[in-house]
Parts: C-alpha cells; sequence; structure tokens
C-alpha cells in the first residue's frame, strides 16, 4: 500500500492577504475551493505546476482571535532552484524572520505568522 501526500492545511484569519501573499512569496495560486452557500467558512486549495502536494488555506468568518500553529518548530517547506532571487524576493517583501546561513536556509512567515522554511532544490 502506498500513500502519496496531497495537501497540508493551515487556518487563516484574512483570507485576500494570505492568497496574495502565498501568490507573490511563492508562486501558489487557487486550484479549488469549498464552501456553504451562507459563507460561513471557506476552504481555498493553493497549488502550482511545480509539485503536485497542495496548500488549503482554512478561513472562518467572524474569526479575530489568531489561531495556534503548533508555534515554530512546525513548518512547511519549500525548495527553489535559485536561492538568492528568492532571498532578495523575500527581503523586499519584508517576511524572513530567521536565516542560517550554515545550512544554507530561510524562514518567511505569512501573514498569520506561520512559519515557512526556504530551502535550495537538490
Amino acid at each position: 500500500m502506498q500513500f502519496k501526500m496531497a495537501h497540508t492545511e493551515i487556518h487563516v484569519l484574512d483570507l485576500d492577504a494570505s492568497l496574495a501573499f502565498y501568490a507573490e512569496a511563492l508562486d501558489l495560486h487557487p486550484v479549488r475551493e469549498k464552501g456553504p452557500e451562507d459563507g460561513s467558512w471557506k476552504l481555498v486549495f493553493l497549488g502550482n505546476e511545480a509539485s503536485e502536494c497542495e496548500l488549503e488555506l482554512t478561513w472562518n468568518k467572524g474569526r479575530v482571535e489568531p489561531y495556534n500553529q503548533g508555534g515554530r518548530d512546525i513548518h512547511l517547506a519549500f525548495a527553489v532552484e535559485d536561492m538568492d532571487a528568492a532571498h532578495e524576493l523575500h527581503e523586499r517583501m519584508g517576511c524572513i524572520v530567521k536565516e542560517n546561513p550554515a545550512m544554507g536556509i530561510y524562514f518567511i512567515a505569512d501573514p498569520d505568522g506561520f512559519y515557512l522554511e526556504i530551502i535550495p532544490a537538490k
């Protein structure tokens, strides 16, 4: 039996801000969405051609308290071919929160403060 990772999910407070961030910072765009007609919640699945795995953003209407996303130890990692160009983009966006030059990696934070690790493609 084989299992293939399909998606991972995080909660967001401001869906529009998150969609804009993920499009600019990681080239992730909506591929499909779900939600009830009353608009009380929405699931937006983001993806791109680089990977089959998707990121699900869950938004709940009226939520104002930040979500506990598991602390800074839980994060998603994204591999990129051109680390210098990626770092330049994220530096310009002001979203770099932690760097580890010895390991050749760094972290950015989304609008909700969720950490995303940027690593060199192998």
